[in-house]
């Protein structure tokens, strides 16, 4: 029979970027939860091609930078992006190394699905084998949790347990 205490809630906010407003990050991170992500969406290469040219990888990176320092001890930061958006393997490890470098404990990644014809198409179906390939090359690097979901949505319930 299980008890209240074996169950724990995780609260993880999926959060723009403010525009780089640290006012707005630092409230954020400072609101109790345990996990704050935001997402990059691509490689720093495809940031114009993909996201709204409002939004840019070094401000991303910034965020989460910020968040780290905001937030309590023991919060995580987060982040993941799409493949299968024209990027190549050099431009996959060279932000997986950046988000590393920022400090970022939560890597994600998952496959680009086309929402609806008015979206950019996909450019290629990664294949498992790159997915394995990307998550071992991740979990090598020191203190990155680092998840790879292959044709899944990347949402905080599939790496949770890792938490």
């Amino acid at each position: 029979m299980s008890s209240f205490d074996d169950f724990c809630t995780i609260v993880v906010e999926t959060v723009p970027d403010f525009r780089g407003d640290d006012d707005c990050v630092e409230k954020v991170a400072k609101s109790g939860l345990d996990v704050f992500a935001h997402n990059i969406e691509t490689v720093e290469e495809l940031q114009n091609v993909v996201r709204d040219h409002r939004a840019n990888f070094k401000q991303s990176l910034k965020v989460l930078m910020m968040a780290k320092e905001y937030a309590p001890a023991g919060t995580l930061t987060k982040t993941s992006i799409m493949l299968g958006c024209g990027e190549t393997p050099g431009q996959i490890v060279k932000t997986m190394e950046k988000v590393r470098a920022a400090g970022v404990d939560v890597m994600t990644f998952g496959q680009y699905m086309r929402p609806s014809k008015r979206h950019m198409p996909v450019s290629e179906y990664v294949t498992p084998e790159a997915f394995n390939k990307y998550q071992t090359l991740g979990m090598e690097m020191v203190s990155l949790l680092f998840m790879c979901l292959y044709l899944t949505y990347s949402c905080s319930e599939k790496y949770s347990f890792f938490l």
